[in-house]
């Protein structure tokens, strides 16, 4: 990341992370979303949880593993941007991008 400041910082939440990653990729695993975001599978978890628990995202247990479906339709929750959707966010962002090696 380039800046004079030195600082880590982004344009968006690792929650908004997330739901990107699983609205491109409704089978992830929450390790390879780790590692992509740059946090912990416990962190993981408790951002699925609460994003669930908000209706942003529904889990389904498919085997051993998780299939997410993830609620375009839904408002984006700050007031500066309530007026946009999950979809309007996803479209914006949707672009080849660089994956973790």
């Amino acid at each position: 990341m380039s800046g004079s400041s030195g600082a880590h910082w982004t344009f968006f939440t690792n929650h908004a992370h997330v739901l990107f990653l699983l609205a491109t990729d409704p089978n992830a695993r929450m390790r390879d979303l780790a590692a992509e975001v740059g946090i912990t599978e416990r962190a993981v978890h408790r951002i699925l949880h609460e994003l669930s628990e908000d209706g942003y995202v529904d889990i389904e247990r498919v085997g051993r593993r998780n299939a997410y479906h993830v609620h375009v339709d839904q408002p984006l929750r700050h007031d500066v941007e309530s007026h946009l959707t999950v979809g309007d966010l996803v479209r914006a962002l949707r672009r080849k991008r660089r994956r973790v090696s």
